[in-house]
């Protein structure tokens, strides 16, 4: 009661929590007087009180998906985790204008350039185009997309060629070599195949690289009934779908991180493909990783 008292040396927010702490063992009317705090100041005070522990605890909780996830989710996938499983959604203005407070940014933000080969004496006979830019499928297995990229760590390449289902965006297989040869595409096409047996009607998309003109490869393809598809010569956009996948991969991973050798590139890029297709949300998925909304809609 003695810090009522000195009312001219305390806030009114100062007041109204002591009165909170107090008000159980004496009446609400009796330590308003004291204090010379008006009734409707008090429960002003304790709803502003609750609303900044309610805001503190969601600080905490952006904090720990945003360091979860190593500053690679913006505010829309950081509001989409937090509603996920919680009565209580999450406004979105609401995240980004935390984020701000804290200084928590989008940390993933450099995309790399598209890089292409082309080895003289590849067939150059017309596949045609049926894809048409048409990225969506309504199953697995319907239409996968395909490419090659390169990595550059001090002077020393990587290569990866990796398999991406259209369906929901999840990589059925990659591999990985010091050179771009045809073993790796080959090897990996072999192992995205090997992954299902309902290959009937399944469209293999990609661009005009030499690997894929190649008459091993169209005739993997042609065993397991695959219909082969190739974007029009020169025109990236046809590519669209496995190349936002490797400005991801080397946004999220590669300029964050900064491997310092291939080997130490080798054990990342492993790793991020496992959260890529297990852990990473993505909005136009209702919020899901890919493999968990192939097992939520396929189950």
């Amino acid at each position: 009661m003695a810090g009522l008292d000195s009312v001219e040396e305390i806030s009114c927010a100062d007041k109204a929590q002591l009165i909170a702490g107090l008000r159980h063992h004496h009446k609400l009317a009796y330590l308003l007087q004291v204090a010379g705090l008006p009734r409707s100041t008090f429960y002003y005070q304790c709803q502003a009180s609750q609303r900044a522990d309610q805001q503190s605890a969601l600080e905490a909780r952006i904090r720990t998906v945003y360091d979860e996830h190593k500053g690679r989710y913006g505010y829309r996938r950081i509001t989409a985790a937090l509603c996920n499983g919680v009565a209580e959604p999450v406004n979105h203005k609401c995240v980004q204008r935390l984020m701000q407070k804290m200084g928590l940014r989008l940390r993933a933000l450099i995309r790399a350039k598209k890089r292409s080969w082309h080895v003289p004496g590849t067939s150059d006979a017309h596949v045609p185009n049926v894809l048409q830019r048409d990225f969506c499928a309504t199953a697995p297995n319907q239409k996968w997309a395909t490419d090659v990229t390169e990595f550059n760590v001090s002077g020393q390449k990587l290569y990866l060629s990796a398999c991406m289902d259209l369906y929901n965006g999840e990589i059925v297989a990659y591999r990985m070599a010091r050179r771009p040869v045809f073993e790796m595409v080959s090897s990996m096409l072999e192992a995205a195949l090997s992954r299902t047996n309902c290959v009937a009607g399944l469209i293999v998309h990609s661009d005009q690289g030499w690997h894929y003109k190649m008459q091993p490869y169209r005739a993997m393809l042609v065993r397991r009934g695959v219909k082969q598809n190739m974007s029009r010569k020169g025109n990236c956009f046809d590519n669209a779908a496995i190349e936002s996948f490797f400005g991801t991969l080397k946004a999220e991973y590669f300029h964050l991180e900064r491997p310092d050798s291939i080997d130490a590139l080798e054990a990342g890029v492993h790793d991020y493909v496992h959260y890529y297709n297990h852990e990473r949300i993505k909005l136009r998925l209702q919020g899901l990783s890919p493999v968990g909304y192939r097992l939520r809609n396929t189950a």
